[in-house]
């Protein structure tokens, strides 16, 4: 079996979290601030908040810009569902932009488009959260100035990107944004097991997101409404929510993050080998915008349907019953059930749809071999019986 996805653990991991297993704090230690400060200082950027998963610091970080129920956000159609779900649980309503035939990122032209018929309309976004698929950078300059025009908030869900770069500087440096959030689950670029992180440049949000990651409570007396009772007291300033890392969880990230630049150098030099290898098939390669660093965490293919024999499913499950795990990064969000009760037209996404027609994810991780890159490859040339796909 060849995975899409897998991450890898050597023996300094095991060796930094039996450290942390042996010691005094499991939970709520040294361990989880030294894993921020080291994010922190990788994004140069001021702050850092770890939590439990991706889409908790997707959350706080709607709550922290102020997202409640009557505002409206956006994102892409092209992510996992809790790009918009973060949204949804603060009450919010979402809408989608429509993705860019080249990057797979969110369109900075069609999100001018949108935006200057909301302003018409009186109903502009209180928050875009832009996607950066696969790991490559969505446009922030620009996205950046029209946010500026017209008053919104920026959220990086950069779940995918980091160790990327964006003209030159490391994605998560939220110079053009508010707040930037990473994920690192197992099949990410670093792992943590489960986990995530939001950075940010400015304290007041670092200060709500650490408060909402921990159930509202804060121990700070600066943010008491009162004096303390004694060195025994915390209080409760708003509905927070458990989202905290364990520093069981921080160890393995401190340990993982000393290899983030030797993993994405890895992933550039296997998407190089793909490259290579499929320019003289009927698919269409990952496009790489000239100002970005891809943290390359997927290898997206999109299949020239009008070159082959076969369809996109029949290819699919070609690679899977070879025993090759390929994915599909993603279903667009308003296709599922949940948000197909909001009324969206697929109409009003020809490019995601298109997307969705051609794309399937083929493996990507730094202990992929060069001769099973050579087998993933040789599954798009191997006859299905009698016949062929292209």
């Amino acid at each position: 079996m060849i995975p899409y996805g897998k991450q890898e653990i050597l023996q300094s991991d095991l060796d930094l979290v039996n450290e942390v297993l042996k010691s005094d704090f499991l939970t709520q230690g040294p361990m989880v601030p030294r894993f921020e400060t080291a994010v922190a200082n990788k994004c140069n950027v001021k702050y850092a908040t770890a939590v439990n998963s991706a889409t908790s610091a997707l959350h706080i970080a709607c709550l922290a810009l102020g997202v409640s129920e009557g505002d409206i956000v956006w994102t892409t159609p092209i992510t996992f569902v809790a790009s918009a779900n973060c949204a949804r649980y603060c009450g919010a309503t979402i809408d989608f932009v429509d993705i860019d035939p080249l990057t797979y990122n969110i369109s900075v032209s069609r999100l001018e488009e949108k935006l200057i018929q909301a302003e018409n309309n009186g109903i502009l976004p209180k928050v875009v959260i832009v996607v950066h698929l696969a790991g490559q950078p969505c446009e922030m300059e620009k996205i950046h100035e029209l946010s500026k025009k017209y008053g919104f908030k920026i959220i990086e869900d950069a779940s995918h990107a980091i160790g990327g770069k964006y003209k030159g500087e490391p994605i998560g440096n939220c110079k053009y944004s508010n707040i930037t959030v990473f994920s690192f689950h197992p099949v990410k670029i670093i792992t943590t097991g489960e986990g995530g992180m939001a950075v940010t440049n400015d304290p007041e949000f670092k200060a709500r997101m650490d408060r909402l990651r921990s159930h509202g409570i804060t121990r700070s007396v600066e943010e008491m409404t009162q004096a303390p009772d004694g060195p025994w007291y915390y209080q409760q300033l708003e509905l927070g929510y458990n989202y905290r890392m364990t520093d069981i969880q921080a160890a393995l990230g401190v340990s993982q993050l000393d290899r983030l630049e030797k993993y994405v150098e890895r992933r550039h030099q296997i998407a190089k080998s793909y490259d290579e290898l499929l320019s003289d098939k009927p698919v269409t390669v990952p496009w790489q915008h000239p100002d970005s660093y891809s943290g390359m965490h997927l290898y997206i293919i999109r299949l020239k349907l009008g070159e082959m024999q076969l369809g996109h499913r029949q290819v699919f499950e070609q690679f899977r019953s070879a025993g090759i795990l390929v994915n599909l990064h993603y279903i667009p969000v308003y296709r599922h059930p949940y948000y197909q009760k909001m009324g969206f037209n697929p109409k009003d996404f020809p490019e995601s749809e298109k997307y969705y027609s051609e794309a399937i994810s083929i493996p990507m991780y730094p202990g992929l071999s060069e001769s099973e890159i050579q087998e993933v490859v040789l599954r798009l040339i191997t006859p299905i019986g009698h016949q062929t796909i292209f």
